[in-house]
């Protein structure tokens, strides 16, 4: 019955095996001898891997503790905490005065700042104003907390059903992609009965919960009780913060004025408030959020003005309450201080670079269009090889060229022996003309034409222009004519054919333009944002002698700030406060930043590459002009969008200060007497002036004739000149077909093409051309 299919056990030898059979696999080759005992070995990695784990343990526990002492201690900075109203009906003034009135106690209102012995903490509360989208943005970059205020009369308006309105809507989603704070609801106008109380607070929560974090709470606001439980649990409240401002110190100003005593034109801007996150050396550079980049001319340590327990502070007289008590003062060291370099000074004998700038080309130009035109009588049918041969019998025998050759047949010669039709006009001239005509239409890099010299109807046509070309470059992109005037060799001189796009090498420092030699380059930057980091961190942790410490209350002296700019931040209707942050090495200086981008679904207006926009990047704003690029993953070229496009990310490229990433982005768009609509956001990805971003237009074809794998191709190009010339560029097919050029024919730009397979007469034939483009230098970095 067994056969060759009949089971075969396993036999266990290990059971008849000696000992040194079983071990011998532990034995050292090398040596002959045991290399221990098996059990021993495993004991001590057990043994490591509990030290590592408690060690590991031991640093969190470190860590945490440190972070609650610097957060939540006596000699910690007040939290702050940002009131934003989700519709015009929450009213967030009354709850700010009920919040600060309760944590005061009995004592007398003077700022929005307390500190209240009963809580034992000291807090900020502070006011978005409602349909200022700006303002509530620079809030809710230094809120502690972030407390949406919801009315529950809201939910019976006749307006609309939900708590949360347009406004609302917008404010919560730039906040998301900013990177939102800790987080709470705070519901008012709630009736005194229970259980409508109730049923109407879980309506709010079904409403706002799904648009915010899982950890938000929400907190009834309207009578004492509801505000001292708040209060109670907020103290306790472990509060978390966005991972771009962990990184860096910052003082929101609680005072700003203008030093008294400075001359016209610079001053010397004076901050007062908390310093936050981290240490801030006198040495470093600071950023005025709206301003600029700055050096510190002093730092004065003062007395807390809002101490908790009034022994700590009693190490300074009082003479005076209010006169300004200097504890402390920092000067910058000018040996170690850290010079102020926004642009690279260029050299102009260092560069290897040899095209000629746009003065020199101005000046050719008119040296051209200046210079006398010397004519000769030919024959009919002179070739130019021909009249190069021609020798003159006199100098003057060319001025009545005109008059013996009336009908313009012949041929004129200029002093470079340079022959031209007399009916055409110079060729060099009429392709560069026309080269900035074509790049404006399509990459629009310029902006609409002046507006205080168009009419209504003029505007409205450019307008619905540009909505045509965006909905074109959807649908066809890339795609171009070849101009009839003017060769296509001339006009697409600067672009050049890739076999692959994907691994075809481009030089990133070939034909560089003129900003190049104006920013800065990392040889690493990943390595160079790891020692910042550190650099930072050794800042913390030791008790460096010209660093102000986290929690104190301090007063920068912001030096060489320019007087109109200054006035703008100290005036008395500002809406925000002051932000002065501190900036990591590197900084202040310009490169090229690459940005992950998304147009933003509110937003239905198309947003052009090389258009003027406002970047928000962390504590900075300014003003830039993208280059829009689709991001590659596998492939180190980019290949640049003319428009950013709904519903997919795209890379950003602009000229802007460094800054390390994470760094969060908003992207704000003016708009003529309104309030700035978010365009786009996104995030920093990275720093690199040497990313590839190439510029494809596409020529296009149509086959005349076709004979299985050939096909005479017309309308691409328009005289054989230009033919030979883009002969060695690959050709492919909308359906599928990859060819090249075998040989002109005729002499009207159409040419014989061999395919791999047959093409059909409907098909359309292309050819792919590529260019480097570059971003616009922005003409005014900051707004203020």
């Amino acid at each position: 019955m067994g056969g060759a299919r009949s089971q075969v056990n396993k036999p266990h030898k290990t059971r008849f095996a000696s000992k040194a059979s079983r071990h011998s696999h532990k034995i050292d080759k090398r040596s002959g001898k045991p290399e221990g005992s098996h059990r021993a070995a495993v004991k001590g990695a057990r043994n490591a891997r509990v030290q590592r784990s408690k060690a590991i343990r031991d640093q969190k526990r470190a860590a945490l503790l440190k972070e609650k002492r610097t957060s939540s201690g006596s000699s910690s900075a007040p939290r702050v905490i940002v009131l934003c109203g989700l519709s015009s009906s929450a009213n967030v003034r009354p709850l700010a005065e009920d919040l600060l009135m309760n944590a005061a106690g009995d004592e007398k209102l003077t700022s929005s700042t307390v500190a209240s012995p009963t809580y034992k903490l000291r807090t900020t509360v502070l006011q978005a104003p409602y349909g200022d989208l700006v303002s509530c943005m620079e809030l809710a970059k230094v809120a502690d907390l972030l407390a949406f205020v919801v009315s529950a009369n809201s939910l019976y308006s006749s307006d609309s059903s939900s708590p949360i309105d347009e406004f609302g809507e917008q404010c919560l989603s730039v906040f998301r992609a900013m990177g939102l704070p800790s987080t709470a609801v705070l519901i008012r106008d709630l009736p005194s009965d229970t259980k409508t109380r109730q049923e109407l607070k879980k309506a709010v929560v079904s409403f706002v919960s799904p648009e915010l974090p899982e950890d938000s709470k929400f907190y009834p606001a309207e009578t004492k009780e509801d505000l001292h439980t708040f209060m109670r649990l907020f103290k306790e409240q472990h509060l978390s913060s966005p991972h771009w401002r962990n990184q860096r110190p910052y003082v929101m100003s609680d005072e700003a004025c203008i030093k008294p005593g400075e001359s016209t034109g610079l001053c010397t801007l004076l901050v007062s408030g908390y310093l936050r996150t981290h240490n801030l050396s006198v040495n470093q550079l600071v950023h005025v959020s709206g301003a600029g980049d700055f050096q510190l001319g002093q730092i004065d340590v003062l007395k807390d003005p809002f101490p908790i327990s009034e022994r700590k502070n009693s190490d300074v007289m009082d003479s005076d309450d209010n006169q300004i008590q200097i504890v402390d003062t920092f000067v910058p060291d000018p040996l170690n201080q850290e010079p102020l370099l926004v642009e690279n000074i260029p050299d102009p004998l260092a560069g290897e670079q040899t095209w000629p700038t746009e003065a020199e080309m101005e000046e050719a130009y008119e040296s051209n269009k200046q210079r006398k035109v010397v004519k000769r009588k030919l024959p009919r049918g002179t070739s130019e090889y021909q009249a190069a041969w021609i020798v003159d019998d006199t100098d003057d025998e060319g001025d009545d060229s005109e008059d013996d050759n009336p009908d313009g047949a012949g041929m004129v010669i200029d002093e470079k022996d340079h022959s031209e039709h007399d009916s055409d006009s110079s060729d060099v001239d009429a392709a560069s003309h026309f080269t900035e005509k074509f790049d404006q239409e399509t990459i629009g890099g310029t902006e609409m034409g002046d507006d205080e010299n168009l009419t209504k109807e003029q505007i409205e046509a450019e307008i619905k222009k540009i909505k045509e070309s965006n909905a074109d470059d959807e649908e066809f992109p890339d795609e171009v004519e070849t101009p009839l005037d003017v060769p296509a060799r001339k006009r697409f001189a600067k672009y050049r054919g890739l076999k692959s796009f994907r691994t075809s090498s481009w030089d990133p420092k070939e034909s560089l333009p003129p900003e190049y030699a104006r920013i800065f380059a990392f040889d690493n930057f990943t390595r160079t944002q790891k020692l910042v980091l550190a650099k930072t961190a050794e800042l913390d942790e030791g008790s460096s002698k010209d660093c102000a410490r986290i929690g104190s209350y301090v007063m920068l002296h912001v030096k060489n700030v320019p007087t109109d700019v200054a006035s703008k931040l100290c005036d008395p209707s500002r809406r925000s406060p002051v932000v002065v942050s501190g900036l990591l090495q590197h900084e202040s200086k310009i490169s090229v930043l690459h940005f992950s981008i998304k147009k933003h679904d509110s937003y239905e207006a198309p947003i052009r590459s090389k258009e003027t926009l406002i970047f928000h990047v962390g504590f900075r704003q300014f003003t830039a002009r993208p280059l829009f690029s689709s991001d590659n993953i596998n492939c180190n070229k980019h290949k640049m969008e003319r428009f950013l496009h709904h519903g997919r990310f795209s890379i950003a490229s602009v000229y802007a200060p460094i800054s390390f990433p994470p760094a969060s982005l908003i992207v704000l768009k003016n708009r003529d007497g309104e309030q700035p609509a978010v365009a786009a956001v996104g995030s920093l990805k990275t720093v690199d002036p040497d990313q590839v971003i190439l510029k494809k237009i596409v020529l296009t074809g149509y086959p005349q004739r076709v004979s299985k794998l050939k096909a005479i191709v017309r309308y691409m190009f328009h005289n054989p000149e230009d033919v030979r010339w883009f002969k060695p560029v690959e050709l492919w097919s909308k359906h599928g077909r990859r060819g090249r050029i075998k040989e002109t024919v005729g002499t009207h730009g159409s040419m014989k093409c061999l395919f791999n397979t047959s093409v059909q007469q409907h098909d359309t034939v292309c050819m792919s051309l590529f260019k480097r483009a570059f971003p616009k230098w922005p003409e005014q970095l900051y707004q203020i």
